[in-house]
């Protein structure tokens, strides 16, 4: 299997985002199309994976004064397990280091902190529920 990420540079690919994100939050996760969708997507930077041209993966960035923000990371059932999600984070993190962020963060489910863990990633914060799932604030500032 060979997945690539992009940034995106079309509607097309925005929207292949959108689905890949209502497949897990809103289909999966059962979180409302309404607090899915919000007034950040128009701004920020969206990231597709795909998988022969079937996306497969998505997330936004936002760039902020002093850090970057990932934001959105989701990766379709079928292709969970070989990687990706592991992929688009990467992705994401040297993108931001591209544009010269240091500081990272992140509001994590909470059942995936050890995974962000593996990127370098500390929880921050204290736990708290968003859209009734628990989540926790986490952050990685590079050395």
């Amino acid at each position: 299997m060979s997945v690539t990420f992009k940034l995106c540079d079309s509607w097309d690919d925005v929207v292949k985002c959108i689905v890949v994100r209502s497949i897990v939050f809103c289909g999966e996760q059962g979180i409302s199309y309404q607090l899915e969708r919000d007034e950040h997507d128009a701004s920020a930077t969206h990231i597709l994976g795909e998988v022969e041209n079937e996306p497969v993966a998505a997330a936004r960035l936002r760039f902020f004064k002093d850090y970057a923000k990932l934001e959105r990371i989701a990766v379709r059932q079928p292709w969970r397990g070989q990687g990706l999600g592991h992929g688009i984070t990467q992705f994401m993190i040297e993108l931001g280091k591209r544009h010269d962020y240091r500081v990272f963060k992140l509001n994590a489910q909470t059942q995936l902190q050890t995974f962000y863990a593996a990127h370098g990633f500390q929880r921050c914060g204290e736990h708290f529920v968003e859209a009734g799932i628990d989540h926790c604030p986490m952050m990685m500032t590079l050395g």
